[in-house]
């Protein structure tokens, strides 16, 4: 794969303040740009290293980012094409440069001259000169020299890399085999009766999809869009059942074996282990909580389990309630796994008189992007406008931010729908953070992908609730790097703001989805026009923490397995680590899944996404969410509509500028602290999600 390599006809190659051509960029191109931009990278480490002048910001901090911006912007992007438009010769590309990053990756941390100068700068004179986010800065930084064995010598140094390199690569196998797992796996239905209850437009994506594969009938597959409705509306139980085990076995021994993923949960459990103990650490939570807000492994299991102690009595109830509603009412005397979604789908109808797919019409994508692009000018005075930059599907759409004099302050790219080729779940990638140099400010670039139902029959995509939540959720991290005031790329949100605190601004934005002022703005009905009404609102306020007992469980379910996998001093057999989720489940549990389930073996927030010995994250910074928000309850205004007014200006200003406009510029429990002028408190995480006592 050695083609032409010019830098004029390498999309990858522009200079860091142009945007890039993702219309132009071809898997020919990786290897070239990423190669030629590592070693441009190198050069200027090893000139900073070796500069004999008194190290300084700009001759030391400044010579390296410049650089450093256009390789990571080059793998960023790669990245990012490998996981929303995935294809054989994309993902050889990808797979050919893995190695060469990890390796520049890990040079560059054991790199002792570099390590050195910024020591040296650190005990000059000259440090207490600079502004606090730079010294914020050379703070973190040697502290990650440290995390990535620069203190490490002779053999033990070698292993560090080997290790460094063996886990990048072994977490890109897991993801991939989850990848092709789920776009590998269909069932072809013939017989229309077995369709029952699936909502009209999941059958009539199900009829496309057999066409496109040139046979009759329907073709069910695992992605999302298709999945979860299956499970909670498909009448035919032997269905739910078969899509259910398919689903749980992805990327294991139980499914297809080309894609059994136990082999490189072995591995990398082992070489965190490894990673850990050759840092001097008892384990790999205690390496990872050093650049947490938890101090350490027992705290946070300690956290959890108080957690699930006040989630029990609400869950015992949620499941006590849908046993006896099962077999009463849909003559199911024994509820099984596939038949849990669909019960509390039939027990939400009853007992709230809706359902999502009767809410779905109602949330066209187009309003629902006006009403959260109004939210988030309210909340932050900034506006987006749809512009024609190039993209890389023809689904996505890139949008300008602007702030009140119409500046451009950043670029929104938003992928919302499912398709093969795409990895699933949601997320958000910065391809640019914030930066200024000189008179020229770089905009930061951060892309939001969903997979939502596409659009199908000529009509207007439509989204469940849930998936307007998961999109606010997304929107949050956006605006973090999106409206970031820092200028060093150093301190930006996704590189300074600890693990445990960056869903702050996701699951702060969830909360507007259950407001009636806001929601009343993101619905337009798809056949009449009219917005949501008042009495299907009302009763979509009162199942909001529908199962929130159950559901909280799960959660720290999922957490403390994490924990516990990762407070060990070795590796774990897939059998040791099975033995584990179940021990876990035996404590905070009351939903427990067949021998057969093979959670662990998709789980790509613990193995292929940055979660490892980090998934408490998202509860952790749920207390911070919820308090946060609290601050905005405190000061809402009930309205003559009997809508309430939430975005009390003072309020909204300070969020802006003490949380989200600082980035990773200071300790995160600083800015909660700036904002809210106290501690967080569990309490009102409790009380939105109904678990305080009744």
């Amino acid at each position: 794969m050695k083609p032409n390599t010019a830098a004029a006809d390498n999309p990858l190659l522009v200079p860091a303040e142009a945007y890039v051509d993702y219309a132009a960029v071809r898997p020919p191109h990786i290897q070239p740009a990423i190669s030629a931009l590592i070693a441009d990278t190198r050069a200027a480490i090893d000139a900073a290293a070796a500069c004999a002048d008194d190290p300084d910001w700009e001759n030391l901090v400044e010579a390296i980012e410049d650089p450093s911006e256009r390789l990571h912007r080059a793998w960023s992007i790669a990245g990012h094409l490998n996981a929303v438009v995935n294809t054989p010769e994309l993902r050889a590309a990808y797979n050919e440069c893995l190695p060469l990053m990890s390796e520049f990756s890990t040079w560059v941390g054991l790199h002792q001259g570099l390590f050195q100068r910024y020591q040296a700068l650190a005990d000059s004179p000259a440090f207490a000169a600079l502004a606090p986010t730079r010294r914020r800065i050379v703070a973190l930084a040697l502290r990650d020299f440290r995390l990535s064995g620069v203190e490490l010598q002779g053999e033990a140094r070698e292993t560090y890399a080997r290790n460094a390199d063996l886990q990048a690569q072994v977490s890109q196998k897991f993801s991939e085999n989850v990848m092709d797992a789920t776009d590998g796996w269909f069932l072809r239905v013939t017989d229309a009766e077995r369709l029952q209850g699936l909502p009209d437009n999941v059958v009539a994506q199900a009829r496309q999809r057999a066409q496109a594969a040139g046979e009759d009938g329907w073709q069910l597959s695992l992605h999302m869009p298709c999945y979860l409705p299956v499970m909670q509306h498909a009448r035919d139980r032997d269905l739910r059942q078969t899509v259910y085990r398919a689903y749980a076995t992805r990327a294991s021994e139980q499914g297809d074996v080309a894609f059994d993923n136990s082999e490189s949960i072995e591995s990398l459990l082992a070489l965190r282990a490894e990673e850990a103990s050759l840092l001097g650490y008892a384990d790999f939570a205690a390496l990872r909580l050093e650049t947490r807000m938890a101090d350490s492994a027992d705290q946070v299991m300690g956290f959890l389990r108080e957690l699930a102690a006040k989630a029990r009595p609400s869950a015992q109830r949620d499941l006590d309630e849908l046993r006896l509603f099962a077999a009463r009412e849909l003559n199911l005397e024994t509820l099984e796994p596939w038949d849990v979604a669909y019960a509390s789908e039939r027990l939400r109808e009853q007992r709230y008189a809706y359902s999502d797919e009767a809410l779905r019409p109602y949330f066209t994508e187009s309003q629902v992007l006006e009403g959260l692009f109004q939210v988030i000018h309210t909340l932050f005075g900034v506006r987006l406008r749809a512009c024609d930059a190039p993209a890389w599907h023809a689904d996505a759409r890139i949008y300008q931010v602007l702030d009140a004099q119409g500046r451009e302050l950043g670029r929104l790219g938003m992928d919302l729908y499912a398709r093969p080729g795409k990895q699933g779940g949601a997320w958000v990638d910065s391809e640019r953070s914030r930066r200024r140099r000189g008179e020229a400010l770089h905009c930061p670039l951060a892309w939001l992908t969903c997979n939502f139902s596409a659009p199908h029959d000529g009509r207007e995509a439509q989204l469940t609730h849930d998936e307007v939540i998961t999109l606010f959720h997304e929107s949050g991290h956006a605006m973090h790097t999106l409206l970031s005031r820092v200028d060093e790329p150093g301190a930006a949100a996704f590189a300074a703001v600890e693990w445990d605190a960056i869903e702050l601004p996701s699951q702060f934005m969830e909360n507007f989805c259950w407001e009636w002022g806001v929601l009343k703005s993101l619905t337009r009905h798809a056949e009449t026009g009219e917005t949501l009404p008042r009495a299907l609102y009302d009763k979509l306020l009162a199942a909001k923490n529908f199962q929130s007992g159950l559901q909280a469980l799960r959660q720290v379910e999922f957490a403390l397995f994490d924990m516990l996998i990762h407070t060990q001093n070795h590796g774990l057999s897939i059998s040791a680590v099975l033995d584990t989720l179940d021990a876990v489940r035996q404590e905070v549990a009351l939903l427990i899944p067949p021998a057969w389930h093979r959670f662990p073996h998709a789980f790509s927030h613990l193995f292929a996404g940055g979660y490892g010995a980090g998934y408490y994250s998202y509860k952790w910074a749920e207390v911070l969410s919820a308090d946060a928000f609290a601050a905005f309850e405190e000061q809402a205004r009930d309205q003559a509509d009997g809508t309430r007014n939430v975005f009390d200006p003072d309020t909204c200003r300070r969020y802006l500028d003490e949380v989200i406009a600082v980035g990773g510029a200071r300790p995160a429990a600083e800015s909660f602290r700036a904002f809210r002028g106290r501690d967080p408190s569990l309490d009102a995480l409790l009380r939105h999600s109904g678990l305080t006592a009744p």
